[in-house]
């Protein structure tokens, strides 16, 4: 089995759900970045989904998009997040890791080439927003040829079609979306009608269903396994938390690395109680 299958049969065996922080490469420095997925991974994370600095993140909203920002004027690029990525892999090699990679980065390296780097760095499965399943066929095959996952995202008011798309097309599980819009701590998920989000994709008996957008509290973690997903990824939250210590370092009030790893540490560990 990969990794993403032996870990689920493994949280359902502890009847668990799954906890996935997203991770930002060179937010706010590549050491930065590298220090605070040991601390998440250390406290808890069952996987990661780790993003790729890019200058145009139209499916995510202000926090991750600062996010981008700030690893991209620290320097990011694409071959440094590769080196990055073997670290992780050889750092951690049983935990699933994700890439949110944006469209234009793949396709203007040769999508086949991409995943096979990608591959290569130690990612299991890649997941690009801005291309939909009536979009994504070269995406799947290049995948496939790789030894890797691709997964699709479910919207929260997607037709049957669409629905069935992305259960036939996604491997390792499926994104699914709490609410609509884009990315952000600051507009919740719905959490009232997440049985309705959840069952809909479910009836087509594809990849294990995780959700995010607006994960940002145990509460909502909770709910989503209530509703009967198999887990809950949560970004923009972390996110805001690496703002806050820039932010207050700009204002001239300095933090190290060890008071922000704590932080990260210490609300992984929250966020991946509620799954218990």
């Amino acid at each position: 089995m990969g990794r993403y299958e032996t870990l689920f049969a493994e949280l359902r065996e502890k009847r668990e759900g799954a906890f996935v922080p997203f991770f930002m490469l060179g937010d706010p420095s590549y050491e930065a970045s590298l220090e605070l997925i040991r601390a998440a991974v250390n406290a808890g994370a069952d996987a990661l989904e780790i993003g790729i600095p890019f200058s145009d993140p139209v499916a995510d909203g202000p926090e991750i998009e600062k996010s981008h920002q700030r690893a991209l004027r620290a320097g990011a690029s694409l071959e440094k997040s590769f080196q990055q990525l073997r670290q992780i892999r050889e750092e951690f090699p049983n935990t699933p890791i994700g890439l949110l990679v944006y469209c234009n980065l793949a396709v203007s390296k040769g999508t086949a080439q991409f995943y096979h780097a990608c591959a290569e760095a130690g990612a299991d499965s890649i997941l690009i927003p801005d291309v939909p399943t009536r979009e994504g066929a070269p995406f799947v095959a290049a995948a496939k040829q790789a030894g890797i996952s691709q997964i699709f995202i479910a919207p929260a008011r997607a037709s049957e079609e669409t629905l069935r798309a992305v259960s036939d097309n996604s491997s390792g599980y499926i994104y699914a979306l709490s609410r609509h819009g884009v990315t952000g701590a600051d507009k919740e998920a719905e959490t009232g009608g997440l049985d309705t989000v959840v069952d809909a994709i479910k009836r087509f008996d594809g990849a294990p269903v995780l959700l995010g957008f607006g994960i940002s509290e145990p509460e909502h973690v909770r709910a989503a396994l209530a509703a009967g997903a198999d887990g809950a990824i949560t970004g923009s939250a972390i996110t805001r938390i690496i703002a806050g210590r820039v932010n207050s370092t700009e204002q001239g009030n300095e933090f190290t690395l060890a008071e922000l790893a704590d932080e990260v540490s210490g609300y992984v560990a929250r966020m991946k109680a509620a799954t218990r």
